[in-house]
C-alpha cells in the first residue's frame, strides 16, 4: 500500500536560484514518513517515553527534476522491507506526474543510550497489517 502526504512549496524552502534546496527533500520525506506511522497507529511519543526512538541508519537519494515555490508536490511512501531489527521504504516526490526526488530509507530502533533494539513487536504488528 502507498501512503500518499503533500506538500506546498514555500518561498522559505527555496535557494537563490529558486528552486527548492536540496536538504529540504529530506525534510518533506521525514513528514511523510511520520505521517505514515502515525496513520498506522505508531504513537511516536509514546515510544520515545518508553525510551525507544526511530532514527534513519541509511538514506540512498537521487535528485529528478526541480520544484519551484509554490509548486504542489505528492511524496508517496511505500514499504520495501521489514525485519526484527530495521525497516526499509521507498519515497517518491512528484509534481502532478513528473518525479522530482527519490529515496530508499531504511530506519531502525535505539535506546536511550543510543543503542540499537529489535523494533518492538507491537509496531512490527501493525507494519504487516499493511496491504
Amino acid at each position: 500500500m502507498t501512503h500518499t502526504y503533500n506538500v506546498r512549496v514555500y518561498y522559505e524552502d527555496t535557494d537563490m536560484g529558486g528552486i527548492v534546496y536540496h536538504a529540504n527533500y529530506l525534510r518533506y520525506i521525514e513528514r511523510a514518513r511520520s505521517d505514515w506511522v502515525r496513520r498506522l497507529g505508531n504513537d511516536q511519543n509514546a515510544m520515545r517515553e518508553a525510551g525507544i526512538v526511530w532514527v534513519v541508519r541509511k538514506l540512498e537519494a537521487e535528485y529528478l527534476a526541480t520544484a519551484k515555490f509554490e509548486d504542489e508536490l505528492t511524496i508517496e511512501t511505500e514499504m520495501v522491507d521489514l525485519s526484527g531489527v530495521r525497516l526499509t521504504m521507498s519515497q517518491l516526490v512528484r509534481r502532478g506526474d513528473t518525479p522530482i526526488f527519490k529515496a530508499t530509507v531504511t530506519a531502525v530502533c535505539m535506546n536511550a543510550a543510543g543503542k540499537p533494539v529489535r523494533l518492538p513487536a507491537e509496531i512490527r504488528a501493525l507494519l504487516r497489517k499493511t496491504p
